[in-house]
């Protein structure tokens, strides 16, 4: 089953990442796939940082779910477990919860980009070749470079989807429905006549 899992899940993001990205200028090989859906992640997550305000870290649409601030925390614990693996380090905040501790607006901000520079260069030194390299990935089991990153593009993106909910309710426009708005008139506007894309 979770084989069938991560087949369905490597489905969608392949998708979405084609969807996502300009016509491809020659072949494109699982690492710049990943590299490119992990742009694509990196974009629509940190674009979200400003889209609402201060105050609005704390809006929690129900009472029983994370706040708009700990949906990026909570990303950026999972980027230094998932992204230490990959590379085969320590986790540098090992024992430590940015979920739990962070939470006015810089700190969330400076949080995510902190975890995003940890991530960068498992991406960017990311081949074909070494893709398929197996790491320790807790457990006590092993899996590819390809299977641990792409598990983290993959939680990213949902993270982001629900996030454009929190921003919806608090009248903000999507990032990435912005920037389709943007594309679709020819560069100019965007804003809240865009249409909303694949849901968000």
């Amino acid at each position: 089953m979770k084989r069938v899992m991560c087949i369905v899940s490597g489905a969608v993001l392949t998708a979405s990442v084609a969807f996502a990205q300009p016509p491809a200028q020659g072949k494109v090989g699982i690492a710049l796939a990943l590299q490119n859906g992990y742009s694509q992640a990196k974009m629509n997550l940190v674009s979200g940082l400003e889209k609402l305000s201060e105050a609005d870290y704390s809006f929690k649409p129900t009472p029983d779910i994370r706040s708009y601030g700990a949906l990026f925390t909570h990303v950026a614990d999972a980027h230094y477990q998932i992204c230490a693996g990959a590379k085969g380090v320590p986790n540098p905040i090992q024992g430590t919860s940015l979920e739990r501790t962070k939470t006015t607006k810089a700190d969330v901000v400076k949080a995510l980009n902190d975890s995003f520079a940890f991530c960068d260069d498992a991406f960017s030194a990311l081949t074909d070749e070494s893709a398929n390299q197996f790491m320790a990935a807790g457990r006590g089991g092993e899996q590819s470079k390809a299977a641990i990153l792409l598990n983290l593009i993959a939680h990213d993106n949902e993270m982001y989807g629900i996030s454009t909910v929190y921003q919806r309710l608090k009248a903000a426009v999507p990032p990435s429905t912005e920037r389709q708005g943007q594309r679709g008139r020819g560069g100019a506007g965007g804003g809240q006549g865009a249409p909303p894309q694949r849901g968000n």
